[in-house]
């Protein structure tokens, strides 16, 4: 005091504007990361429904399995949005895919010495969920770092001494089963142990046909409703 009408209004209008930027990104946001649906009530989806509701709210680390196209992504997210780190990131990475020279770099972030900075995936779900899908084609050499991340919450960025905490919770997924990497020398044992505190084991679909009516609807409706196609039942 003493202002101007004007200037308050302004400032208002301004302030107005902020909030509703920030309510459409946490929109976004939310829409990224709970825009599906955990389909099923066969007797198997409601019991990994029921571990869910009962290890999600813990630290425990979530290993899952299933063959392509099952869901675990689903499940992941599931696990996330039950967890006491559900208003921090959600953050997906397919260690199939990703270049065996570059893996540390996008797990771990990159300092090129020249003031240069990449923040790496850990660093970018801090106080979140780290899901690493497909962990078993990891590298070994960079399975021992992530040993040491999941014992000490701690890393260094690539090109990098200076030790980074974190507060992530790292859930994992896999197609092949661990136990068998582990007999060939592909996977360590200790990192296996680290990982596999609870494991979950997804069906296919073959094995739940009491959920197909339940995810023909699903479709149906989502491609119906994204092609403006009238749904006639």
């Amino acid at each position: 005091k003493p202002f101007s009408s004007e200037r308050l209004i302004l400032s208002v209008s301004r302030s107005i504007e902020v909030a509703e930027i920030k309510y459409e990104n946490q929109q976004l946001k939310e829409k990224d990361i709970y825009d599906y649906e955990f389909i099923g009530r066969s007797a198997t989806i409601l019991k990994i429904k029921q571990l869910i509701e009962k290890v999600a709210p813990t630290s425990s680390r979530i290993l899952i399995y299933g063959d392509s196209g099952t869901g675990k992504d689903v499940v992941a997210k599931e696990i996330h949005k039950q967890s006491k780190y559900s208003n921090g990131p959600f953050i997906i990475v397919n260690a199939a895919i990703l270049e065996p020279e570059g893996i540390e770099s996008e797990l771990f972030g990159l300092d090129n010495g020249n003031g240069e900075i990449t923040t790496g995936l850990f660093e970018k779900s801090n106080n979140g969920t780290l899901f690493i899908d497909e962990v078993g084609e990891m590298p070994l050499q960079t399975q021992a770092k992530i040993l040491r991340v999941l014992t000490d919450q701690t890393f260094s960025r690539v090109g990098d001494d200076k030790i980074i905490s974190i507060n992530t919770r790292i859930v994992c997924s896999s197609t092949r089963d661990l136990n068998d990497l582990v007999s060939d020398g592909n996977f360590r044992k200790d990192l296996f142990h680290r990982l596999n505190v609870v494991n979950i084991t997804i069906p296919n679909l073959s094995e739940r046909t009491d959920d197909l009516d339940l995810i023909i609807d699903h479709f149906t409706k989502y491609f119906s409703d994204l092609n403006s196609v009238k749904n006639i039942d």
